[in-house]
């Protein structure tokens, strides 16, 4: 049964999920399915110095709202587009004397919007919160308890002269949030700063290996087609990152979002097989007890890195990498998920060091495993591949690194979009690129002779570890 449509697209029940959303008409890959502003946004708590509680930039020195002196923005032309939002906010911080956490901040924001315009706020939205599925019902004991304690630390906050909810609504939004709220990155896409409502969204169902992708944009978030999708299709995202077994991505999804996911991925186990591969030798696979042996150790050794990177002990991590990998090498075959995730943090910390001939050996074998394991237009793989193609820029491989470059500036064009700030700083790159392998081609020795003095006047920036 169709329940409503809006542009391309239409709500439909979609037997045991519940209801979806489907095409209206052919998509083509990287066209705009729809855009969707948030119904209510708040910047995490980790993040409120640094990020416009407006538009979600990051700031070097953000403008700092003197009443309430929690919220901060670019300028006072962001804080005077945010004061319609954040007034009553800003008055109910005061009056309790600290901000609380950013998911009773967003159940107040949704309350107090739904206040002015109920929960619906235009002819473009095609479901209302009411709607929305909170699984209360499906939540663990320990879950249940964590909602109980937002509800009464936002009774605590919501002023008295708003108008009063009762606590099974405000608990079906905290259970709403929690089940649909889609992280807000910054304006490169390249970190996850705040949590927003977005209702369309919400009505896109999950596949491990989906049809479409979402993408932060100017302040709303794109529904992008991943390849041509025909008429009367289902349209699907990703809500977990596909870099996991099928039992782990559905384990996940369970505690998550409390569904368990039957797509084609996980009923067939697809790709489980790379995912944990070992490797052969004429023939011949290492047996069960060393393939235990390595796969224990490895997972030993990724909580010790992380410990490491956590303290900012970023020689410790890559000696623990090199202990690992002299383990995993003879036995992990490219594609083992353990391999991949010591050499993507190898090839991130040894770039930080500015370390860059070993940073891009190993960013290079990463992206030969990710390649057999991604969708050729996952977002994820262009973000790898372009972090990739950046090492092998600074380590002078200039032949790799703008071929790297090229081919994640082709799936960002994509999965971002050509507007996109970080498809723009691509395009940048290519072609800086691509002036820099036109010398190398005609003068080989004269490209490196002129990179060495632009090194030794000016370092070149090795990037962030997070």
């Amino acid at each position: 049964m169709t329940l409503q449509k809006k542009d391309a697209v239409e709500v439909f029940a979609a037997g045991e999920k519940g209801r979806g959303l489907r095409t209206t008409k052919e998509m083509q890959a990287g066209e705009v399915v729809f855009t969707e502003a948030s119904f209510a946004a708040v910047v995490f708590d980790s993040l409120y110095l640094q990020v416009c509680h407006n538009c979600f930039r990051r700031q070097a020195n953000p403008h700092r709202c003197a009443q309430c002196k929690f919220a901060y923005y670019c300028d006072r032309t962001c804080q005077r587009a945010a004061w319609d939002e954040h007034k009553l906010e800003c008055a109910a911080i005061r009056q309790q004397g600290r901000a609380p956490s950013e998911n009773v901040r967003l159940a107040a924001r949704t309350l107090w919007r739904m206040q002015r315009h109920t929960s619906k706020v235009s002819d473009g939205q095609l479901t209302t919160l009411d709607l929305l599925e909170d699984h209360i019902s499906d939540m663990a004991p320990e879950d249940l308890k964590e909602l109980q304690v937002d509800v009464q630390k936002f009774l605590e906050y919501w002023p008295r002269k708003s108008k009063q909810f009762g606590v099974e609504y405000i608990s079906h939004i905290f259970g709403v949030i929690k089940c649909n709220g889609f992280t807000v990155s910054d304006q490169k896409g390249l970190q996850a700063v705040g949590v927003g409502i977005f209702p369309n969204l919400c009505l896109v169902n999950h596949d491990c290996w989906p049809n479409c992708t979402v993408i932060l944009n100017h302040g709303k978030i794109e529904l992008r087609a991943l390849g041509n999708i025909a008429e009367g299709e289902e349209l699907t995202v990703s809500y977990v990152d596909f870099l996991n077994v099928s039992k782990d991505r559905q384990q996940l999804l369970k505690q998550q979002y409390y569904f368990h996911c039957k797509c084609e991925h996980c009923s067939k186990g697809i790709k489980d097989d790379l995912m944990m591969a070992v490797k052969e030798k004429d023939g011949k696979k290492p047996s069960a007890e060393l393939v235990k042996e390595v796969t224990d150790f490895s997972v030993q050794k990724l909580a010790k890195i992380e410990e490491a990177r956590t303290a900012g002990n970023f020689h410790e991590v890559i000696k623990i990498c090199h202990e690992c990998l002299e383990k995993q090498e003879p036995v992990l075959a490219d594609t083992h998920l353990y391999l991949l995730r010591v050499l993507r943090i190898a090839s991130e910390v040894l770039s930080y060091l500015q370390i860059f001939q070993e940073a891009a050996e190993y960013a290079r074998r990463m992206m030969e495993g990710y390649r057999k394991l991604y969708h050729p237009n996952n977002a994820q793989l262009g973000m790898a591949t372009m972090r990739a193609g950046v090492i092998h820029w600074h380590a002078g491989l200039i032949e790799a690194g703008h071929g790297m470059i090229c081919k994640a500036y082709a799936i960002l064009m994509i999965t971002h979009g050509p507007h996109h700030p970080m498809t723009k700083d691509l395009e940048s790159m290519r072609t800086q690129t691509e002036m820099e392998l036109r010398l190398f081609k005609e003068n080989e020795h004269v490209y490196h002779s002129m990179r060495e003095a632009v090194l030794s006047s000016k370092p070149i920036g090795g990037g962030k570890v997070q």
